[in-house]
């Protein structure tokens, strides 16, 4: 046998025996412990979508799942780190649309491109934004607070999970078509910025339907209007704020799960599977639908990214029209 036959053979069955043991880890993934990210503070949408979806991840998986809040500059501190992280599928980025959307728009440098850095495996949610108001506020409606913003000028402030996030820009939107004016008071995570609102600190906050939805329903904050197109079920009685007197207010806020874009594909399939069944199962469905959020059916690779770019072409048209820059 020749010496250059012998060499080929033998590297032959090196590259076969490392292809059975990459197939033999694939198969065996997840084998220690999953972090989900979540880039923002504990309590806020983003972090209630995490916890649910880990603890699905979890049970489907028969591995640990685990949440870690890394909040702070809308979400860019934690979405840095999980694009930094290593590409084997134990790191995972609980996403909120303002962070692949909003944040490309309105900032020039950013530590994270959601396009290269990222691949989305499930949009888990999609839901409208809350107008809701301290009891203190005495508005009932959404022209009632209106005329009172402009009775009282320079005495309201709204509260969001931070500058240049949805929630701030809904409130900034919604100035600019009231012709209101009222300050902004950034938090780190939509937790901290309900606190304020239930404390009294702020008077209002344009917050996401399934945070929105305990202190209201429990009377501990008053809603006045939804940014969807129709009426919510579970709030018959509250009005869009289109309808309203304000018809171009229309805004939705969505979660979504990504991984880092190098992945392989054979972890990445095995993950995006699981969270396909959770988008279907139907526990799943109910523990985030009790608390007032919308649950996404699954959706193809091509299917997600056309919803994200449907969505950034929405607010690059709004953030354009109303000449909003944060950098």
């Amino acid at each position: 046998m020749g010496r250059h036959f012998k060499s080929a053979l033998i590297g032959g069955l090196v590259g076969v025996a490392a292809l059975f043991a990459a197939a033999g880890q694939a198969a065996e993934f997840p084998t220690r412990p999953i972090r989900l990210i979540v880039p923002y503070a504990a309590g806020g949408p983003t972090d209630v979508v995490g916890r649910v979806v880990a603890d699905y991840l979890a049970r489907d998986l028969k591995q640990a799942t685990f949440v870690e809040n890394k909040s702070g500059a809308q979400g860019a501190i934690g979405s840095e780190a999980v694009a930094r992280s290593d590409s084997d599928g134990y790191t995972l980025l609980v996403v909120s649309g303002s962070m692949f959307v909003l944040n490309p728009i309105l900032y020039k440098k950013l530590p994270y491109d959601p396009d290269r850095d990222f691949r989305t495996l499930a949009i888990v949610t999609e839901d409208p934004l809350v107008m809701e108001v301290n009891p203190s506020v005495p508005a009932k409606s959404v022209a009632e607070f209106v005329a009172y913003a402009k009775q009282n000028p320079g005495k309201l402030s709204f509260s969001s999970a931070g500058t240049g996030g949805v929630i701030h820009l809904a409130g900034e939107m919604f100035k600019q078509m009231a012709g209101i004016e009222m300050a902004h008071v950034p938090y780190k995570g939509a937790g901290p910025a309900m606190v304020d609102l239930l404390a009294g600190n702020v008077q209002v906050m344009f917050d996401s339907f399934g945070t929105a939805y305990p202190p209201v329903t429990a009377g501990s904050l008053r809603a006045l209007g939804v940014s969807s197109a129709q009426r919510r079920p579970e709030w018959p009685d509250v009005p869009t704020i289109a309808e309203s007197g304000f018809p171009d207010y229309l805004v939705s806020v969505w979660f979504a799960i990504a991984v880092p874009a190098n992945v392989p594909e054979n972890v990445a399939g095995i993950l995006k599977a699981s969270l396909d069944r959770a988008l279907n199962d139907d526990t799943f469905r109910a523990s985030l639908g009790k608390i007032g959020y919308s649950v996404k059916r699954p959706q193809s690779a091509a299917e997600i990214a056309n919803f994200i770019e449907a969505d950034r072409a929405r607010w690059s048209a709004v953030v354009k029209d109303r000449n909003i820059s944060l950098d």
